[in-house]
């Protein structure tokens, strides 16, 4: 069952990072330039009181270099390759196992 939940959230991250690329994709020609959505401009188009807690819950609780090197680094990726990468590594990493060849469970 969670590994069900895993490649499903995976499916998704995968699906929303090509909806994001396609959506780059036709900004770009529509500007005639290329152009793509960071992931902290995205996060903080739908929700900017959400970034700043994360971003003071990290500082204050966790670690201060924990945000300025490591995190605000991942926030300027383009939000499809963020999604892209991490909605197939949750695939990969919940697919089914695969099953020996010759081997038979009816023992």
């Amino acid at each position: 069952m969670i590994r069900f939940l895993v490649r499903l959230i995976g499916f998704l991250l995968l699906a929303g990072g090509f909806a994001s690329l396609v959506i780059d994709g036709t900004r770009s020609i529509a500007v005639s330039a290329v152009t793509v959505t960071r992931a902290g401009d995205a996060w903080y188009a739908l929700s900017p009181a959400t970034l700043n807690l994360v971003q003071a819950a990290t500082e204050r609780y966790v670690a201060p270099w924990l945000w300025d090197p490591v995190l605000v680094s991942v926030l300027f990726v383009p939000v499809f390759v963020l999604f892209g990468v991490v909605g197939l590594a949750l695939m990969v990493i919940a697919r089914p196992r695969a099953s020996a060849i010759g081997w038979s469970s009816r023992d």
